[in-house]
């Protein structure tokens, strides 16, 4: 067994549990959001975002399975995490993969006080540097170029969502 299979398998096996476990999260803060009153927009391209992020990571886990793990890329991955962790604090049971409108204003503690999109940024930045922790170039490459056009349809839509003239509830 070479000596690089079980450091890809461990950050393999990582990236698969922690967007497992974000989809539960994401789940369960949709439905309760949705239960409260909310209303989800641009729900036609999340298909799209859900087959980018499958595609990615199957693609991570058969060509880096075996590689050597680049220390100073994981490094950066784990810088990343910290981000990670920091929007998901900041927006609580707001956070979800979909565009969900609350009626609330917008959060602007924590890093939505410097960034207008921090999970995007957070997100351009994973697929670009996850897979060059196993040494994959062109998986970095081809999934930017993919996510680029993914999050134009995205961001437009989640700014068209979030910041359009709202009427009062009633």
């Amino acid at each position: 067994m070479p000596d690089a299979v079980l450091p890809s398998a461990l950050f393999i096996g990582f990236l698969v549990v922690q967007r497992l476990a974000e989809l539960v999260l994401a789940r369960r803060n949709t439905s309760r959001l949705l239960a409260q009153g909310a209303v989800e927009h641009g729900a036609r391209h999340y298909p799209l975002i859900v087959a980018l992020h499958a595609s990615w990571l199957a693609a991570i886990a058969l060509a880096g399975w075996g590689n050597p793990v680049q220390p100073l890329f994981l490094a950066a991955f784990a810088a990343l995490q910290a981000l990670r962790v920091w929007i998901l604090a900041t927006l609580g049971p707001r956070w979800t993969t979909r565009i969900i409108v609350t009626g609330e204003p917008l959060v602007r503690r924590g890093p939505f006080r410097w960034i207008r999109h921090p999970n995007y940024t957070l997100v351009v930045a994973e697929i670009a540097v996850a897979p060059l922790v196993l040494g994959l170039v062109w998986v970095a490459v081809v999934f930017s170029f993919l996510n680029a056009i993914v999050l134009t349809i995205r961001i437009r839509a989640e700014n068209a969502a979030l910041y359009a003239p709202r009427t009062p509830r009633s």
